[in-house]
């Protein structure tokens, strides 16, 4: 589990124990994008997807530094109002993931690429109910579909992927219908950009990043879409 307030001592305990964990995520690699994709009206300003990959530190650091997205919330999805909270969701027990939504311009970025950034740099999508040191439901890998058009194009990419064996083993990743999106409290959103030392970022996180400007130098922007922007900016 992740803490979010620690005393000095246990935090360099804890990121002692992260460092230690072996990783079972897969090499970042630029997967083949997907041969179906969104079909979207040259008038359509923005449309928004949401995707559940592990921590949403990570996966919403990743997104906000992706050309054609306006914005991206981290937040919960998969359960009910009531448990949309940082404290119940870390019981495993609530229905939720641990989610970004995000908001983007389908005339810049489409939602198949958005599926392939996810796939290749965002998340490890053969593990199940992990990422890396974090276990639990609350950090499956799933793609929350807002429509059956969004639900088509991410399982005929899945399966697209898994008839390629692109991971070498199948993607552990489900997708599920029309289930709400909660944003997380204040103090989750931004924390990649907020807290670029704190151990967590560095060794799970930051990796992600430089990925992303490796494998999709077109669509990297230096300059991430924060939640909370800088007055002036």
């Amino acid at each position: 589990m992740r803490f979010l307030v620690l005393t000095a001592r246990i935090l360099a305990a804890a990121a002692l124990a992260w460092h230690a964990v072996p990783s079972f995520a897969e090499p970042a690699r630029r997967v083949p994008a997907p041969t179906a994709d969104l079909m979207v009206s040259p008038t359509v300003k923005y449309e928004t997807a949401v995707f559940a990959g592990g921590c949403f530190w990570g996966v919403q650091g990743v997104f906000q530094r992706v050309k054609g997205v306006n914005n991206a919330v981290s937040g919960y999805a998969g359960g009910e109002a009531k448990t949309a909270r940082y404290d119940d969701v870390g019981s495993g027990r609530t229905g939720h993931a641990e989610s970004v939504r995000i908001t983007y311009d389908p005339q810049q970025i489409s939602y198949g690429k958005l599926l392939q950034i996810l796939f290749s740099v965002a998340h490890d999508p053969t593990q199940l109910n992990r990422q890396g040191p974090d276990t639990g439901t609350q950090y499956r890998s799933t793609v929350f579909a807002e429509n059956a058009e969004q639900a088509h194009v991410a399982r005929a990419y899945i399966a697209q992927l898994n008839q390629a064996r692109t991971f070498g083993k199948p993607l552990a990743t489900t997708v599920e219908m029309s289930k709400p999106f909660y944003a997380a409290e204040a103090y989750h959103q931004d924390f990649l950009t907020r807290h670029p030392n704190h151990e967590y970022i560095v060794f799970n996180d930051l990796p992600k990043i430089e990925d992303l400007k490796k494998l999709f130098p077109e669509s990297y922007r230096q300059v991430p879409v924060l939640v909370n922007a800088p007055k002036g900016s």
